[in-house]
């Protein structure tokens, strides 16, 4: 039997509540009512369009076309790679060849002017762009870092256990365009060695300068530890990427160890590349110092930018890098 007291609800007001109830099980979508409109792309910098636009976008208003381009051609062609995906009218503004042009003539400096031309020409149908991502380089904006691990035999405790340890250790590779490089060999992570690698660096970083070659996809690289008995090392890697244009692993192929007279060594800025170039692997200048070539500790070096140098997996402990393998 119905209570008297019952509320009655009347029947338009009935109706909207159950609307209103049914809108919280709708999901809204507004962007549905974006298609099949057609967007009219942003003409770019330097175009001969004579159609006025107005760009609803408030950068865009109060940002000339040549501000903007002055900033994208004071920023690094990975950032560049970045900003061309904010909108249409940046990525238009990117493929000026213009930045793409400054860019190479950088990344390839040691190979000089005219034969990039020919190149260009040659190779990538005059596109600087297509040059850019096609043509292996050497990544300048960050550390090259090759992790390996070794086991050591520990000291046996009242002969009932046999310890090991887990020895990981780093090789760090620092290049220039110049065609210099800066090589560290150390068990500190990444973050502590980035802050040191450069040449401004004490003799306490143990950080030493070399100078190196870049041939096709090959790389040879040479570095002197000076000492009493000089010792150089000549290292030759391979030069690969993940994806088009990353350019971010570099296979080492040989690394080998040999002895120099004292009358070789100069000026500690000298190119010593230049000097080992044409030298067999099992060819020493010291007979104190034989000529090694290593066969461990070959793992593929990886590139890590400067800006994640903070955040990267290299930083982990020992204990938490059995899963990394570098590609």
């Amino acid at each position: 039997m119905a209570s008297d007291y019952a509320l009655k609800v009347p029947a338009e007001l009935e109706s909207a509540l159950r609307l209103k109830t049914v809108q919280y099980f709708i999901t809204k979508r507004p962007w549905l009512d974006l298609y099949g409109v057609n967007v009219r792309p942003v003409a770019p910098f330097g175009s001969s369009s004579r159609q006025p636009f107005v760009d609803p976008a408030l950068i865009h208003r109060s940002l000339p076309d040549e501000l903007l381009f002055e900033v994208f051609a004071r920023i690094t062609p990975y950032d560049l790679g970045r900003a061309s995906c904010v909108c249409r009218k940046w990525r238009y503004t990117i493929r000026n060849p213009v930045f793409w042009r400054n860019a190479c003539l950088k990344a390839w400096q040691l190979s000089g002017v005219v034969e990039n031309y020919k190149f260009l020409q040659s190779m990538y149908d005059g596109s600087w762009r297509k040059m850019w991502l096609l043509r292996p380089r050497i990544r300048t904006d960050g550390l090259y870092v090759s992790r390996n691990t070794y086991i050591r035999a520990g000291i046996a405790e009242w002969k009932i256990t046999n310890p090991v340890h887990l020895v990981c250790y780093f090789r760090y590779i620092r290049f220039f365009p110049s065609g210099r490089f800066l090589y560290k060999n150390s068990s500190q992570k990444i973050k502590d060695v980035a802050k040191c690698m450069n040449f401004r660096a004490s003799k306490a970083d143990c950080i030493f300068g070399g100078h190196y070659t870049l041939s096709d996809d090959k790389v040879e690289a040479a570095v002197l530890y000076p000492g009493a008995r000089p010792t150089v090392l000549r290292i030759r890697m391979r030069l690969r990427g993940t994806s088009t244009g990353a350019n971010n692993r570099m296979d080492l192929l040989t690394l080998v160890t040999s002895g120099m007279n004292n009358n070789e060594v100069g000026d500690p800025e000298e190119d010593i590349l230049g000097i080992v170039e044409r030298w067999r692997d099992d060819e020493t200048h010291n007979p104190d110092v034989p000529a090694v070539s290593h066969k461990r500790g070959l793992t593929p070096f990886i590139f890590v930018p400067f800006d994640q140098v903070e955040t990267s997996e290299l930083n982990l402990p020992v204990d938490k890098m059995d899963y990394f393998v570098p590609g």
